[in-house]
């Protein structure tokens, strides 16, 4: 007798974050049939209980309801692309990335000729907070697509917010991720001055928790920055760097300034160019660190000086 499923779901990226929706899902009583591009993810999916289908289309054809957690435009428009044209029943794609308003829209409008809904609902959260459903669904688009969603959402995220028509969930996304922007450059800001200033980082990340100065970023990234090591990383500089733009194309397309968000972009790309493309966006404490003359000895060498 086959085991009973909460239901199926599709999910078209198995990175950082469509990974950790789709191992939540599973753990949840969910049937998960994922695709990615890379067969690294594919295989470590496959480990976690997830079927792997060949490529989008196939995955269409599987499910009525399906996730995407893409890097970038392109892959969304060679998605609906497979999706579109597929002899298949009306489906319901649910949209969690980051991305121009324009590019959502256009997909959109073509998977609506084709018959099927699109919902904008980007996440909120790092990818860590990802991995254990500490992440914010901003929906918009069609209600009922979103209401008979409900327990879909609730399997990966611990917060779902139905925002009314298609936009509007990126339009929140925009403000939360300036926050974010300005917050990590901030908690990096204070960390630097007080190690020039003698004081050891966990004492910094200690008394900054637990006093009036503390942020949510500051208590996600400030961690990170204490062990000086940002290879794990729950969202790259390289990525983030593209949400950065988006952002910033957005805001001045309406007029609206973003003086503090604009100070911390040559950080962000002052990271990019000296090696942290790959690492933790909190790297960008590594990089005040550099201009302010502080030089700490790394996580590996510290093991290695305990050991002798």
């Amino acid at each position: 007798m086959a085991k009973r499923t909460k239901g199926t779901v599709g999910i078209v990226g198995l990175g950082i974050m469509g990974g950790a929706f789709a191992r939540n899902l599973v753990a949840g009583g969910w049937r998960v049939i994922g695709f990615d591009t890379d067969a690294a993810r594919r295989r470590a999916a496959a480990k976690a209980g997830i079927e792997i289908a060949k490529d989008a289309a196939a995955l269409a054809r599987a499910t009525t309801t399906l996730i995407t957690s893409l890097p970038n435009p392109q892959a969304l428009e060679t998605t609906v692309a497979a999706l579109a044209p597929a002899k298949t029943r009306r489906k319901i794609l649910i949209e969690t990335s980051t991305f121009a308003l324009d590019d959502k829209r256009r997909a959109e409008a073509a998977l609506r000729k084709a018959g099927h809904v699109m919902l904008d609902c980007p996440v909120s959260g790092t990818g860590a907070q990802a991995r254990t459903k500490d992440v914010v669904v901003y929906a918009s688009g069609d209600g009922a697509a979103i209401r008979k969603s409900r327990r879909l959402f609730a399997g990966f995220a611990r917060g779902l917010h139905d925002l009314g028509a298609f936009g509007n969930g990126s339009k929140m996304k925009y403000v939360a991720n300036l926050l974010v922007a300005i917050h990590n450059v901030a908690s990096a800001e204070a960390m630097v001055l007080g190690i020039k200033a003698g004081l050891a980082p966990q004492q910094i990340f200690d008394l900054v928790t637990a006093g009036v100065g503390t942020s949510r970023v500051f208590e996600l990234r400030a961690p990170m920055m204490v062990r000086n090591r940002y290879e794990n990383a729950s969202m790259k500089i390289a990525t983030w760097q593209k949400d950065l733009d988006v952002i910033g194309s957005y805001a001045a397309g309406i007029g609206a300034p973003t003086p503090l968000m604009s100070a911390t972009l040559p950080i962000y790309a002052a990271a990019m160019a000296t090696g942290h493309a790959l690492h933790d966006t909190a790297s960008v404490c590594a990089v005040l660190e550099r201009m302010a003359g502080v030089r700490r000895k790394s996580a590996s060498r510290r093991r290695a000086r305990r050991a002798r």
